[in-house]
């Protein structure tokens, strides 16, 4: 009687090899590696895809071409679709004198603004928020489908200590600090500075920043607007002090 040969036992495929785990590539390349960068999950669809916009916050006492340059800037470096004028009711770190009114405020940066991408807002009021960090928990909490950036310039980055919460603003949000020259030594030799130094992304990938996960930051630099609310505020002062003088 004829047998069939046996068939040749089937060969297992070996199973694939997990992905290294952080500890195992530090352990690979050393203590020095970089940390792992693993970028959001791909925002919520449904009619659109996330949106990505800048906040720029503070008391805006006066709104000038200075913070109109920063949101420019931010809509072209970082791939934003706007950016948002957090006009502040209260600035718990600025005195109430020389303080304008938040109408008068509000009124000045929206003339101030002039671009259908930038937006001024008083949602800091509606919200009930006096610090940043408040205000940001908030708002990643109701516009869950918006990818946002922190926007600030270095002098901010160097005082955000002061801040409350502060370490909670890294780990909201992306921020992008924009150079002020005269600040910038004390913004990057600080603690925030320090402290985040893992976490900041080269100039050249700013335009990715909207989509990486926090803390992650980058240092925008370029040429710096002049314009400050200081020297206008001392203009203003000034004048003020001079039409008093013309009357006596």
């Amino acid at each position: 009687m004829r047998t069939r040969p046996q068939a040749a036992p089937r060969r297992l495929k070996p199973a694939a090899r997990p992905p290294p785990t952080p500890a195992r590539r530090r352990a690979r390349l050393g203590p020095g590696a970089p940390p792992i960068r693993r970028a959001k999950p791909p925002p919520a669809r449904g009619r659109r895809s996330a949106r990505r916009i800048g906040l720029l916050g503070g008391s805006f006492n006066p709104a000038h071409a200075g913070h109109r340059h920063i949101s420019l800037l931010a809509l072209k470096l970082l791939r934003l679709d706007e950016v948002w004028w957090l006009v502040s009711p209260r600035n718990p770190l600025k005195p109430a004198a020389g303080m304008a009114g938040l109408e008068a405020r509000l009124e000045r940066a929206r003339a101030v603004a002039r671009h259908p991408r930038i937006h001024v807002t008083d949602i800091e009021r509606r919200l009930a928020t006096r610090y940043t960090a408040d205000t940001l928990r908030a708002l990643t909490a109701r516009h869950r489908r918006q990818a946002f950036v922190w926007l600030m310039g270095g002098d901010n980055l160097a005082q955000i200590p002061r801040w409350k919460d502060w370490t909670a603003i890294f780990s909201l949000v992306p921020i992008a600090v924009f150079d002020r020259p005269a600040y910038s030594y004390e913004a990057l030799a600080g603690t925030a500075a320090r402290r985040f130094a893992r976490y900041r992304v080269r100039q050249r990938r700013a335009g990715e920043l909207a989509g990486l996960a926090p803390p992650a930051w980058v240092f925008v630099r370029g040429k710096p607007h002049p314009e400050s609310g200081t020297r206008l505020r001392r203009l203003g002062a000034a004048r003020g002090r001079k039409r008093l003088a013309s009357k006596t």
